[in-house]
């Protein structure tokens, strides 16, 4: 059996009792992080299905698609805040993890296409130590 028939067969029970979801988040938050099959983001950030738009690629990285990404989710779908998530021992290879975190923040903070831009704050997930911590501006 191959990964995708394990998930299709045990996906039909995935979602039993969720109830409806509607696509707004509860929390009017989005979330910027990396793909890494390490981080459970739900279970990280103690979310539920509805609670928050994750967006997730290569290294948590604000590309062009994320900030459209984002426009869509504030101006379609009411989101507000936006974190940053990155974790160390990422496979992007960046130099500097607090830099790479500061950095993104700065480029939200900063993309003209956003409508809300003052409640995007940084963090970096520490694999070995399993803890979250705020990276300051």
């Amino acid at each position: 059996m191959t990964a995708i028939d394990r998930v299709l067969a045990s996906s039909r029970y995935a979602c039993v009792g969720t109830g409806l979801v509607p696509p707004e988040p509860r929390l009017k938050l989005a979330v910027v992080t990396c793909m890494d099959a390490r981080l459970d983001v739900f279970k990280l950030l103690g979310l539920r299905p509805g609670d928050a738009h994750v967006i997730r690629n290569a290294g948590g990285v604000v590309s062009d698609d994320v900030i459209r990404s984002l426009a869509v989710s504030q101006e379609r779908l009411g989101t507000r805040e936006v974190m940053v998530v990155h974790h160390t021992e990422c496979a992007a290879g960046f130099e500097d993890d607090h830099r790479a975190v500061r950095d993104a923040v700065l480029q939200l903070r900063g993309a003209a296409a956003l409508a809300h831009r003052d409640q995007v704050r940084g963090f970096l997930f520490d694999v070995q130590r399993e803890r979250l911590d705020e990276v300051p501006d």
